[in-house]
């Protein structure tokens, strides 16, 4: 057991159940006054690290994951020497040893596949992206496109969880469970790490990906649905009140409270945490999720409906969170799993994130706040040069990890800048590649923490997100 979960705080709970038998509506007056909070409970640094490692220029994170793995050389990479020589054999010393996955590996040959694509040249950095991707180029200024991300696992499962874990493997805490263990909440009333889900197609987004595995199960990601109620079984049965759960609420705590007190399980702790902060969420989200209270204007630059499942609806709920304390907000988009038809769906998949993202940046620096919010967009590989099937008008491209394009923007990011470079077919890295650990490393440089320092113990070693490898891609840093 880590020594900082051994180190509990006296805290409102604990005082309350160690001095009455019950306290009825007081105990409800309690849940939902955050003025009872003990003073460490309250500030921004209740994590197990106590504060970050030296100052942060972000404070909280928008990760925007396009599931299914994106094609690099379709948005933020385009090769023109592809269209000399599409249809021909890719090159067997171009491969490598490098895999291919059961899709493609029977093909008798593997054509190149120029894109069929359209790039524009955006902002005074120049920086190349998608013609259906206009919007995000009125704001390309405030992004570092990374061109040279690389990975390994081919198959969409282990290679979610290497980007979100750290590792290939299932049952690895997630980057929003660590930065919640970590840092703590600036925000009594929510989760520390939300999730939104969009997206009707392809790969399945499964709560694994956004499990706090090994550390308290406190720390895992809550999904908030967009339509209904947004946290299940958040809303009172028929027949009882606000105040009669709250006293449900506190009878079970005490129960549980006088079971940790025995066996010292921060299992029980965790669950003591999770009701409370459900009985609080009834106050707080369902104010939070009520589109209709943003302006008109806000709707139309971020072109969201209130009431619809969509993209762009959680993009302003993401702003929505982080501007009330939410540490770690994480959209998932699927749809991204192109295999086949890439003329049709790309230009579909760019109109539905280009205007809300864009519409995000913007958003986030009117009200001062990008400068402490770190975005992140991305996938969880790239794709094949070659296509997959015969080449024709609805040709699709298979999984490829070695190299394949995210951006950054925000807290710490130097805006306005390409970072590493591929081969002319888009295939392998040729300079300035970064790992995921690295990646994963200058996440959390931007939040103030050393990754090689933050670290749970856990089966006999000292576990940490960027396992045993990760190096801060200092280039991106301001």
């Amino acid at each position: 057991m880590n020594p900082l979960e051994l180190n509990y705080q006296l805290t409102r709970r604990r005082f309350l159940n160690r001095t009455s038998a019950g306290l009825g509506a007081a105990a409800v007056t309690g849940l939902l006054n955050p003025q009872l909070f003990a003073a460490n409970d309250m500030n921004g640094n209740s994590g197990a690290m106590g504060r970050p490692h030296f100052p942060a220029k972000a404070k909280r994170v928008i990760y925007l994951f396009m599931a299914g793995g994106p094609s690099q050389i379709d948005i933020f990479d385009p090769k023109p020497k592809l269209k000399e020589l599409n249809g021909q054999e890719l090159p067997p010393s171009v491969k490598g040893e490098q895999r291919i996955t059961l899709m493609t590996r029977n093909q008798k040959q593997l054509l190149v596949a120029a894109s069929p694509m359209k790039f524009i040249t955006a902002g005074e950095s120049g920086q190349v992206m998608n013609e259906h991707l206009p919007n995000l180029g009125k704001v390309s200024d405030e992004i570092a496109i990374i061109r040279s991300i690389t990975s390994e696992p081919i198959n969409h499962d282990p290679a979610v969880n290497m980007m979100q874990t750290g590792a290939g493997r299932a049952g690895r805490p997630c980057i929003g469970s660590w930065l919640s263990w970590g840092l703590g909440s600036e925000n009594k009333n929510l989760p520390d790490f939300v999730v939104l889900l969009s997206g009707n197609t392809g790969q399945p987004v499964i709560t694994r990906y956004y499990h706090s595995g090994f550390l308290p199960s406190r720390h895992q990601g809550v999904h908030f649905q967009s339509k209904g109620d947004p946290v299940l079984f958040l809303t009172n049965p028929k027949g009882i009140d606000l105040q009669t759960r709250g006293e449900l609420i506190d009878g079970i705590n005490r129960l549980n409270q006088r079971r940790l007190d025995v066996v010292g399980d921060p299992e029980i702790e965790a669950r003591i945490n999770s009701f409370e902060l459900a009985y609080r969420m009834q106050s707080s989200v369902p104010d939070l999720m009520d589109l209709s209270s943003e302006s008109k204007q806000t709707h139309e630059m971020y072109g969201t409906n209130p009431g619809e499942v969509s993209f762009a609806n959680n993009c302003l709920l993401a702003r929505r969170l982080v501007e009330r304390g939410v540490r770690f907000v994480q959209l998932y988009m699927r749809d991204w799993d192109m295999h086949s038809n890439i003329i049709g769906r790309m230009p579909d998949n760019c109109k539905v994130i280009d205007q809300p993202i864009a519409a995000l940046i913007t958003d986030l620096k009117q009200r001062g706040m990008l400068d402490e919010t770190l975005i992140i967009w991305g996938g969880e590989f790239g794709r094949t040069t070659y296509c997959q099937g015969d080449l024709k008008e609805t040709f699709g491209r298979d999984h490829h990890p070695r190299c394949f394009s995210m951006w950054l923007a925000g807290g710490g990011i130097k805006g306005g800048i390409t970072h590493g470079q591929t081969d002319d077919f888009g295939y392998n890295v040729v300079s300035d590649g970064v790992h995921v650990h690295d990646l994963q490393a200058t996440i959390l440089h931007c939040l103030g923490i050393d990754h090689e320092r933050m670290t749970f113990r856990f089966q006999g070693r000292d576990q940490r997100l960027t396992d045993i490898g990760g190096n801060v891609v200092q280039p991106l840093l301001v």
